[in-house]
């Protein structure tokens, strides 16, 4: 039985996939070669490749850009007052708001920089709050 129990788990997780992985593996190395993903380490390559999946929520907040706002303003304080308080999942959410990711890819949250602007809309008030995914902005009316 187990001789049986080792081939069939042998088959099942390296016989059988070896011809589609190999076809992946091709055509991955021929986009990305492998000499240039030796000069990480296996913690940067994950973070590179998969994301930040943890935040320092305050040091995000001190990189934050202001465009027509300044980061003693009331909204920008009422903004933050808020945000701290949103449970973890909702903070993710924001994030990929603003840039189409819940992921911090390819950045340390050290260098991860957004920008607050201020749409400068006549009435603020007919105004939601929108994101400029590219650019990493968000327009927060007054």
């Amino acid at each position: 039985r187990k001789e049986y129990v080792d081939l069939y788990v042998n088959y099942m997780f390296n016989k059988s996939v070896q011809k589609p992985f190999e076809d992946f593996m091709q055509g991955f190395l021929r986009g990305c070669p492998a000499r240039n993903w030796k000069m990480f380490f296996p913690e940067e390559l994950q973070v590179l490749l998969q994301g930040c999946t943890t935040f320092d929520w305050h040091l995000l907040e001190k990189n934050v850009v202001y465009g027509g706002y300044k980061k003693l303003d009331r909204t920008i304080r009422n903004f933050w007052t808020v945000f701290h308080k949103l449970p973890e999942e909702k903070k993710k959410m924001f994030l990929a708001f603003l840039s189409g990711s819940d992921r911090i890819t390819g950045y340390e949250v050290e260098c991860f920089r957004f920008c607050i602007a201020d749409p400068q809309k006549e009435n603020p008030d007919e105004v939601c709050p929108f994101a400029s995914t590219c650019y990493f902005t968000l327009f927060l009316p007054r």
